[in-house]
């Protein structure tokens, strides 16, 4: 009889660490339990079994055993080890983005089905030349704040609730457009063009981003927008957005 207390789940590696002589810690965003932190023995082992199961970006199957405090990996089967991300800057700095928005950003246990599986799309498609890239990412993160209780609200204003059809104004405290109406402050102008394009962002597939081609000047507003969202609600700041920035200039 197999105890209740190992699980079978589809995951992501998103961080790893160094645990004693031999062993990782190995962190995962899963499908059926959220967030958890399990030890690997052996994983630092060349001929350990777990060694290419446990690289970061790696998306499987795992079997872990929850112990007391932490879980322990059992078995594992690679669906896409997502490495050919590590082979390109640009790449590579989205990617660990993705997976350091998600460490800060959800809590332990706590399972979001979608989530996952617009990291994994997302992943997808990034080890892909099939799309802009920064669209990908600002699709993602607009997911992921309303995945975690700071979704936008674009279709009512953010004050007074009433229903408008687009603003030309970002409401930082309340978390979305301004009608004409209520006080434009403690947030930021922009073109009517962005505040479509946020709307889209939220609404459409993100396998479907492809049709959705903007200028830069709205990309440079989105992710002004999104940037601070992101860097202001949680508990600290990605230390990704630096690389981010570097790799753009």
């Amino acid at each position: 009889m197999v105890s209740l207390s190992i699980f079978e789940t589809k995951a992501v590696i998103i961080k790893t660490q160094d645990f004693k002589e031999n062993d990782k810690l190995v962190w995962f965003y899963t499908e059926k339990l959220g967030k958890i932190t399990a030890v690997v023995r052996g994983a630092k082992k060349s001929k350990s079994k777990f060694l290419a199961l446990t690289l970061p970006l790696c998306y499987g199957e795992y079997m872990v055993y929850k112990g007391k405090n932490l879980y322990t990996l059992q078995e594992g089967k690679i669906i896409n080890s997502f490495q050919g991300l590590l082979d390109n800057l640009h790449k590579l700095t989205y990617s660990s983005y993705l997976c350091e928005l998600i460490d800060i950003a959800c809590a332990d246990n706590e399972v979001n089905t979608g989530l996952f599986k617009d990291l994994v799309t997302t992943l997808y498609l990034l080890n892909t030349n099939a799309l802009d890239y920064e669209l990908l990412i600002r699709a993602f993160e607009l997911r992921l704040l309303k995945a975690t209780g700071y979704s936008l609200i674009l279709d009512n204003c953010s004050i007074c609730r009433k229903k408008i059809s687009t603003s030309n104004y970002i409401s930082l405290s309340y978390y979305g457009g301004i009608c004409n109406e209520c006080p434009k402050e403690h947030g930021m102008f922009i073109s009517k063009g962005t505040y479509n394009a946020l709307r889209f962002l939220m609404n459409m597939d993100i396998d479907k981003l492809y049709r959705l081609n903007l200028n830069n000047e709205i990309k440079e507003e989105l992710e002004k927008v999104i940037t601070f969202l992101i860097s202001n609600n949680y508990a600290k700041k990605p230390k990704s957005l630096e690389m981010l920035k570097f790799i753009k200039e």
